[in-house]
């Protein structure tokens, strides 16, 4: 059973940052791409970005390009998302998700990030950015 477990989320002016974690097994990161997702009240989940583990492919949706990097430490087993210039519209639950099939590398190309690639899901980090 693959767990997934985000932090750091909170609460945050606009124009502020934010780092979220996702924590994994080694396996899964050595194996899984691993995607961040969105989902805000009344709207649809959104793929935000995510990176392959064989071969770097990463992915951004456009809405936060420029502004959110994502990155690995293998050593702690985690990816980050480091999100800066934050906006009120970047209000939602944040989830990582972790997907065997390394899709990233195909959402980096056709770039779209369909939550249904993914297998496993962790529990979600709420994240709020004040006017």
């Amino acid at each position: 059973q693959v767990q997934l477990v985000e932090s750091g989320g909170g609460l945050v002016q606009s124009g502020g940052s934010l780092r979220l974690a996702c924590v994994a097994s080694e396996f899964t990161l050595a194996t899984n791409s691993i995607g961040w997702f969105r989902q805000a009240p009344g709207k649809e989940r959104e793929g935000v970005s995510c990176h392959s583990s064989n071969d770097g492919a990463t992915y951004y949706a456009d809405s936060v390009k420029g502004r959110f990097t994502i990155s690995r430490d293998n050593a702690k087993r985690t990816v980050f998302l480091q999100m800066n210039n934050l906006k009120p519209e970047d209000t939602a639950v944040y989830y990582c998700a972790s997907d065997s099939r390394q899709s990233c590398t195909t959402a980096q190309t056709s770039g779209v990030m369909p939550g249904r690639w993914y297998d496993y899901w962790g529990q979600g980090t709420q994240v709020t950015v004040s006017s």
